[in-house]
């Protein structure tokens, strides 16, 4: 299963892909238009099987997988 860093988290349950699930998020019409999405930038993990126990689903350890997924990148000296 994958899972998409748009700055927010997205579990891919229906196995959309990466197009899919931009498309999902950019096409939704929110009431007069109060909000207008544009993926400009997205990374994909792979993050296994989903079960009820994968860290990603339990609040007390989220977090922590998510930094695992999508390290920030590191600054490499000018």
């Amino acid at each position: 299963m994958k899972a998409y860093k748009v700055e927010i988290l997205v579990i891919d349950h229906d196995q959309l892909g990466q197009e899919g699930v931009e498309t999902e998020i950019e096409s939704v019409r929110y009431p007069n238009r109060c909000l207008s999405p544009v993926i400009m930038g997205i990374t994909e993990a792979d993050i296994g099987e989903w079960h009820d126990d994968h860290p990603l689903n339990l609040k007390g350890e989220h977090y922590a997988e998510y930094a695992r997924l999508f390290p920030a990148p590191t600054k490499t000296p000018a």
